[in-house]
This record gives structure tokens, sequence and C-alpha cells, in this order.
């Protein structure tokens, strides 16, 4: 009798978030439902914080978390959960109902990320603040991306956590999900069923947008294989991820478990904020515990009539504590 092959295991120690979006039939007509569950250092926290929408003077600027940028002529109000010593947030809503989150990824691409620029934290918040809609927070990231690129420490006490980032970005008619190496970029749109990203790039050759010279960069770098540089299209995470192919192939990497709890939903027309917020509370690869651990999450449920609704946690553990609604303007606003 042949010996048992052994278990598979998993292919990497999850470091990082979940993020969540559908759209029917998941959920009914006319709604899209938004999650994310914010992994983080042990012991680093959170607030809620909303800042009010503001209009400023052609030369104003504002500081990032490591840099200073040109400060737009209007931005917009949000509310955020914003990690104490960051300027930016790991995930967020406008007056505009725009929600954004943002995943850490590892790429190929080597453009020393130990430099101080923008994080991918700042990014989710400035798309917050400029972005009246889901696209055209895509385009104010991806331009932001290539004038000051992305980079910096991650964590406060650990200047070698640092990263790439993909986001999800949503509003209630469609959402983007978009994948960053570098300066480079993919996006793909989606505006039915349901999509999920975690720590990983997912997209193929499935695209709908990219960065300029996408291609060209990739060949120069050997990144791309193919001799055909004129070719319209690359398979994006098998040239510029780390194991990103193997890692979304494996039953126990959290891109998977996630699909898995989406994959629930399917055509039912019942996803909506409860069933989010069961989702965000699963010990299935998705609520973390111990040295990186769920700090603070978030739901929201996004409407074709305006209406939009929040929930958020400010502390630990989703399976322990219950998510509380909360609005993007305070009060008098």
């Amino acid at each position: 009798m042949l010996p048992e092959p052994p278990p598979l295991q998993p292919l990497k120690t999850p470091l990082g978030c979940d993020t969540f979006v559908s759209y029917p039939p998941t959920t009914p007509h006319g709604i899209a439902v938004f999650g994310k569950n914010s992994d983080r250092p042990s012991g680093e926290t959170q607030s809620i914080q909303r800042y009010p929408a503001r209009r400023y003077d052609n030369d104003s600027t504002v500081k990032c978390t490591y840099i200073t940028i040109p400060q737009a002529k209007q931005t917009h109000a949000v509310l955020l959960s914003q990690i104490d010593w960051m300027w930016g947030a790991e995930h967020g809503a406008n007056e505009h109902g725009v929600v954004i989150g943002n995943e850490a990824v590892w790429t190929k691409v080597n453009d020393d990320l130990c430099t101080k620029r923008l994080l991918g934290m700042d990014l989710v918040r400035l798309g917050l603040e400029r972005g009246s809609c889901a696209k055209e927070s895509l385009e104010i990231i991806t331009e932001l991306l290539k004038v000051h690129g992305q980079g910096g420490a991650c964590a406060q006490d650990d200047d070698s956590f640092v990263y790439h980032n993909s986001f999800l970005i949503a509003d209630c008619k469609e959402g983007w999900i978009l994948e960053t190496a570098g300066r480079h970029w993919v996006a793909k749109r989606i505006n039915k069923g349901a999509r999920n990203i975690s720590n990983v790039l997912t997209i193929r050759t499935d695209y709908d947008l990219s960065s300029d010279g996408l291609i060209q960069y990739a060949h120069e770098n050997k990144l791309y294989k193919d001799n055909d540089t004129t070719c319209e299209k690359l398979d994006w995470a098998l040239c510029f991820g780390d194991g990103c192919v193997e890692e979304c192939n494996s039953p126990y990497s959290r891109q998977s478990c996630g699909a898995k709890l989406l994959r629930k939903y399917d055509n039912s027309q019942k996803m909506d904020e409860k069933a989010m917020m069961g989702i965000l509370k699963s010990h299935d690869g998705i609520c973390m515990h111990g040295g990186f651990e769920t700090t603070t999450a978030m739901v929201s449920v996004l409407r074709l009539d305006g209406e939009h609704a929040h929930w958020m946690l400010d502390r630990p553990h989703p399976c322990k504590n219950d998510f509380i609604a909360q609005s993007v303007l305070s009060e008098g606003q």
C-alpha cells in the first residue's frame, strides 16, 4: 500500500488585510456592499476620524505621512479608520459614497521601498478626499503614484516592513481592483457579482486599464519573456507577482478563503451588512489573532438612491465586538 501524501500546507504566513465588495445579483438590486478587515501589528491603535470638506488656495500643500505634496483645491468630507501615527487611513468613505481599502502586496519590482514617498494608506485618504466616484478616485491614486511613487516604513517600529499596495475602490455603481508594483499598475472593473483582495496580486490578463509603458518596463527588467513589446497585454500577476499565482491557487491562502466565503452568496441577492459582518468575523482565514491581528474593520452599504450606511470597529477582533454605525459628516456639517 502506498503511503498517504502529506497534507497541503499554507504557502505563506498571512500578514495583511482582506477587502470585499459585492454587487447584484449577489446583493439586492441597487445595492453594493463593501467590507474590510485591517490587520496590523498587535498593539498598534487606530481611531475613527472625520475630516470636513474644505477649499484651499492654489499654492496650498498637504503633509502626508512622510512627504509634502500639492493640495487639491477642494477636498471632500471623509470618514476614516486612521492609524494613530500615520496621516493616511486603512479604509474609509467619503460624502459621495466612495469607499476604499488597501492591501499590502509583495512584487518583483525593486524600487527601493525604504525611500520615503507616499504610503498606500496615504493614497487611500487622498483618493477619498479628492474623488467623487470610484473611477475618479482610481485616476487620482494612479496619477499620484506616477508623480510621487510609493515607499517608506509601514510600521512605526519596523523600518524593514515595506510593501507595494493593492486597492479596492467602490461606489454604488461600480468597483475597481487596483494592483500596483512600484509606479506601475493594472486595474479591473467590477459591476456584478463579488470580488475580494488579500495581500496578493490577483489580476492576470483580464485588466481593463494599465499604466503607460507597462509592457516595455516588464520587458526591460526581464519580467516578461515575450519578445514582442507591442502586444496589448501581459499576465500581470505572473510577471510582477512574487509567488502570487501559486498563492491564489492554494486553498489555504487568504485570497482563496475570502473567495470561498463570498461564493456562498453567489446569485442569492442576500448579501447585506449582516452577511458581510459575518464574513469579517470568520476565523476561516479572515479574522486574525496573534502578532498580526485584525485591529479594526469596516462595512458599508452603498445605494443608488444615495442612502449610504457605514459601520466600523475601533478595536481589535470583529469576532468579539459589535460594529457601530457611523456617519461621514459630523453633527452640524
